[in-house]
């Protein structure tokens, strides 16, 4: 039997990273899928860990050999999810782990609409900016058009939350560690059967659920500017 495909996205900096490795070391039977990019490594990233890093070129070629689940580009860089990875997953009846940026997940719900979607909000504009200039320290030097236009993007997908089932706001790292745990925990009740923890998670789990969140989401989309443009439903 096929297992659930788990799809996560969030703006650079949210600490996405951080959550799906700690996803990555407490959950058994999940498989996580590592993009193909072609960007140049970071820090301490290694080929076929973080990422598989490939030129243009090859990239392009396994677009036209139809390799890809789904593939996009992002600030000036392909992204893409191998078809193979899925299917692995799937043939050793395996959970799956996609994370990708809002225009992969958007065709990965396209063409798998039973998937789980997860999105994951820093709490304001000036932590993410924050956030992205420790990193960019971190990586040898922080250039402030970069960071600008980073949390420009950020705005823009955060406005497809809509688009997402469950929404996480990474305020506090070790609660929204909890709650991605207690959404793939309880997503695995709904088809597998109830385990003795399940009505804690499953509650857990429902108030990430975005048509529960919206106290939660309310407090981001003003700290971005983007309250007025839509309303929260209730």
């Amino acid at each position: 039997m096929a297992g659930i495909l788990f799809i996560i996205s969030a703006p650079s900096g949210s600490g996405k990273s951080t959550l799906v490795n700690q996803i990555k070391s407490l959950v058994d039977n999940l498989e996580f899928s590592v993009s193909y990019t072609t960007r140049a490594p970071r820090g301490s990233e290694q080929n076929g860990q973080q990422y598989h890093f490939i030129t243009r070129e090859e990239f392009e070629r396994m677009v036209r050999d139809d390799e890809f689940l789904e593939h996009a580009e992002v600030f000036g860089n392909y992204y893409g999810t191998s078809r193979k990875s899925l299917e692995d997953a799937q043939a050793h009846g395996k959970d799956l782990l996609l994370d990708i940026d809002v225009q992969g997940a958007a065709q990965v719900r396209q063409k798998m609409p039973d998937a789980v979607s997860i999105f994951v909000m820093p709490p304001a504009p000036d932590i993410l900016a924050t956030r992205l200039r420790n990193r960019s320290r971190a990586e040898g030097g922080v250039k402030e058009e970069v960071i600008k236009r980073r949390l420009a993007e950020a705005r823009a997908e955060i406005e497809n939350y809509r688009e997402y089932r469950y929404i996480l706001v990474n305020d506090i790292l070790a609660l929204a560690e909890e709650e991605l745990l207690a959404i793939v925990a309880s997503e695995r009740i709904y088809r597998e059967g109830k385990d003795p923890d399940a009505d804690r998670l499953i509650q857990l789990a429902e108030a990430c659920r975005q048509e529960n969140a919206a106290e939660r989401i309310r407090p981001v989309l003003a700290a971005f500017g983007l309250l007025d443009r839509e309303t929260v439903r209730p």
